[in-house]
């Protein structure tokens, strides 16, 4: 199920685009570096009838999709582990449960043609013309479907080995808000029992958020047909996360019964918009280290180039065509620009001319060295006769020293001698309270 069509020229759409809660699959791929799950929790329940049957089935449903190479390729993997009640109606009746993979199919699909539609809401001449519809809305998507069903799975389920799978599928999208998804299915070629089916799914969205479908499915095999007709509704809670459910009548010429599912849909999303060049027609070429790599070198540094940060694939992923398009560029304007000539670039680089030092030394002044002509000591210079500036600056240096300490010394003489006539003063204040003391106690004797 489709939940946002407006989006549908890219194969990469800013919101998930899920196939569930339906049965039917869209022609368009989820883009490349997008790792999609869509799961379903399915019950399943139908009458008894005569020989053998199924009447009871319960699992969960997987499908997990993922595009690399490119955007309208994609490859699936749809699994399902379920649990069935197996029945058998004769003269006596026995029923027993057996559990194990009910369905593993693996598949790949490719986008090969998408219609362009006029966008009419930029016609301004007619409003009959701005809201009439646009009949080439009719023409369908196309994607053909080729897959592989592996006899991995339960006995009940086991065919005489590895049967291939074929399809076709189209999406119609008679406006942004509603789309319909036609599959036809050839499945299980080559075994004795092989089966044709179609899908036919109609979507609707309600808003940005919400969205319901109906769907009939028709299978046909040599023995029976099975049919289905279902409906549900599905909630797009945020950009990467779909919950859906949905409910299904089912009609088989033996029997009735009914099936109801409930599902989630999550993405992990990794992709990275690719540069596309202004002109179409022409394919860039490749470079020279792309050249050299060869073709397995390029697939192997694809491959591991999904497993880097998202920041420094995008910077290696750019690099390459970025080059190539300024050096297009360039050439087209200098062709269509008949003033410049055609040996000059658009990008000149300025000639670097080396410049010769002078042989004239020059001292740097710096904190204690004298500036002048005066030659470096060297390594042995601490040997030779000092000059008559440089005994005079180590003299002030003296000096200076000296008055720098003979001021600290000072300073620390006076805190000596505040101290000491603090002391003074209470030793003093001390003696008279004795004193007075003494003078009262022989005035009260």
């Amino acid at each position: 199920m489709v939940l946002s069509t407006n989006f549908m020229y890219s194969q990469y759409t800013e919101v998930i685009n899920s196939n569930r809660p339906g049965f039917s699959e869209s022609p368009y791929s989820v883009g490349t570096g997008v790792y999609q799950l869509e799961t379903s929790f399915f019950y399943r329940k139908s009458d008894i009838y005569p020989t053998f049957s199924r009447p009871q089935s319960q699992g969960i449903d997987f499908l997990f999709r993922t595009s690399f190479f490119k955007e309208q390729l994609e490859l699936n993997v749809n699994l399902s582990v379920q649990k069935d009640d197996i029945s058998f109606q004769n003269i006596f009746n026995s029923n027993y449960f057996t559990k194990g993979i009910g369905k593993f199919t693996i598949g790949a699909k490719y986008l090969v043609y998408e219609p362009k539609y006029k966008d009419k809401s930029k016609e301004i001449r007619s409003w009959v013309k701005r809201n009439s519809f646009d009949w080439k809305r009719l023409i369908p998507s196309v994607a053909p479907y080729v897959g592989i069903n592996t006899n991995m799975v339960n006995d009940i389920y086991k065919k005489r080995g590895i049967s291939p799978k074929v399809g076709i599928l189209l999406q119609q999208e008679i406006s942004y808000d509603f789309n319909i998804i036609t599959n036809v299915y050839y499945d299980y070629i080559g075994t004795e029992n092989p089966e044709l089916s179609y899908i036919i799914t109609a979507t609707y969205n309600f808003s940005d958020r919400w969205s319901t479908f109906f769907e009939n499915q028709t299978r046909f095999d040599k023995f029976q047909y099975q049919n289905s007709i279902g409906s549900g509704i599905a909630f797009l809670f945020n950009r990467n996360l779909q919950i859906n459910n949905s409910l299904r009548l089912l009609t088989n010429p033996n029997s009735t019964g009914f099936y109801g599912s409930f599902g989630i849909s999550y993405r992990f999303n990794r992709h990275l918009d690719k540069v596309n060049d202004l002109n179409k027609s022409d394919k860039p070429d490749m470079s020279y280290e792309e050249k050299r790599k060869g073709f397995f070198g390029r697939l192997y540094s694809k491959a591991t180039n999904l497993f880097k940060k998202k920041g420094k694939r995008k910077s290696s992923s750019l690099k390459i065509e970025s080059t190539q398009s300024i050096n297009k560029n360039s050439v087209e304007n200098l062709q269509n620009n008949s003033t410049v000539k055609q040996d000059e670039s658009i990008r000149i680089r300025p000639k670097r001319t080396r410049v010769k030092p002078t042989k004239i030394k020059t001292n740097k002044p710096q904190d204690g060295k004298i500036q002048g002509n005066e030659s470096k000591k060297g390594l042995f210079g601490i040997f030779k006769k000092k000059t008559k500036k440089e005994k005079k600056l180590e003299k002030i240096k003296d000096t200076e020293k000296g008055a720098e300490q003979l001021e600290r010394e000072i300073k620390k003489l006076e805190r000596e001698i505040k101290k000491d006539e603090l002391k003074r003063k209470k030793e003093q204040k001390r003696l008279e309270k004795k004193t007075k003391k003494k003078k009262k106690e022989k005035n009260d004797e």
